[in-house]
């Protein structure tokens, strides 16, 4: 997570851009643009998803309507697994949290774009346990969290 944004990440600053942006560090962990919803006076929202390789596409379809998620991709999935264990386990036939894997949340942040545009960027919050543990993270995805789409 120390490396410079890669070439391919674009700067954000056009409404419609949904190239991947590079992660920002914060303790013990990051946080990543994932989805930007765009207002409008006289219809309901849309919604684009930013291009990033660490967690699913967001929107999952349901006979209710659309859900918002957040969960990692399947090689991502795989490799905390791997150091962290599961994300769940039981004790005496109950379920509880495995307090070594990262917690995830949405976080969002209100924005004006010229020409009367406004959006709300929604951000994947990501906290490990410890900073070795975030650190180990952003080693082996350093090219995914520059922004850059690998593989």
């Amino acid at each position: 997570m120390t490396q410079p944004p890669s070439a391919l990440a674009a700067p954000l600053d056009e409404p419609g851009c949904v190239d991947p942006a590079p992660a920002k560090r914060i303790a013990k962990g990051f946080r990543l643009l994932v989805l930007r919803c765009y207002h409008h006076e006289c219809a309901p929202p849309s919604f684009a998803c930013i291009e990033q390789r660490i967690f699913r596409t967001p929107e999952r379809s349901s006979r209710h309507g659309l859900h918002f998620g957040l969960a990692f991709r399947p090689e991502v999935m795989s490799w905390l697994i791997e150091r962290l264990g599961r994300p769940s386990t039981t004790d005496q036939n109950r379920p509880y949290r495995n307090p070594q894997w990262p917690t995830v949340a949405w976080r969002s942040v209100g924005r004006n774009w010229p020409e009367a545009v406004s959006t709300t960027e929604w951000f994947a919050e990501v906290m490990f346990f410890s900073q070795a543990h975030a650190d180990s993270f952003g080693e082996r995805w350093s090219k995914r969290l520059a922004g850059e789409l690998d593989e």
